[in-house]
């Protein structure tokens, strides 16, 4: 069963395949921050065998607690913080729009300034005995967990292997940022 969770990764944000992935009845990470600010504007693209498709562009707003959706594409997800992890990535929480009572993960790393690749958290990066050891199979697809170790453990574990699916997600100026306006000079008298 593949599901998209970001449709083209950030949060998500964009396209990630749900076979194999994390999920909760609930968040598991509290407290979350706007870590990219009040509002998001992103591009983005599904990526496969380093190819990215099926581009996209959505709002999502800060509302005290969540990242929401505002507009545009992406309207699967309804939802989403962003926690810093380790090594300069993200741990993203995402609450998609047709399953509400479920809570997907994903791993976001930062490319360039503005620029992120989206991996959905998934078993079948961990080893057996983790799998064997944090998984309940309760709906039969995804890999159900239930603490913050849990959680750690596959995120560790998506970091570790070097995709090159998932999304793409690129910030854009969100109408809030003003380009600084080049000063012209008088005309001489």
């Amino acid at each position: 069963m593949r599901r998209i969770i970001f449709r083209a990764a950030l949060i998500a944000l964009a396209a990630l395949a749900l076979a194999g992935c994390i999920d909760s009845s609930g968040p598991i990470l509290p407290d979350s921050q706007p870590v990219l600010g009040q509002r998001l504007r992103l591009q983005f693209y599904s990526l496969r065998k380093g190819f990215g498709y099926e581009p996209a562009q959505a709002t999502f707003t800060w509302n005290g607690a969540l990242y929401t959706h505002a507009g545009g594409g992406m309207g699967d997800v309804s939802a989403f913080s962003i926690h810093p992890f380790e090594a300069g990535d993200f741990i993203i929480q995402s609450v998609p729009a047709k399953r509400v009572r479920v809570t997907e993960y994903a791993l976001m790393r930062k490319l360039a300034e503005g620029v992120y690749l989206v991996s959905a958290l998934d078993e079948n990066d961990a080893d057996e005995a983790t799998r064997t050891a944090y998984c309940s199979k309760a709906d039969k697809t995804a890999c159900r967990i239930e603490t913050r170790a849990q959680l750690l453990a596959f995120a560790r574990a998506t970091a570790a292997r070097q995709k090159d699916d998932g999304g793409l997600v690129i910030r854009l100026p969100d109408g809030s940022q003003r380009e600084p306006s080049p000063r012209r000079t008088p005309p001489p008298r």
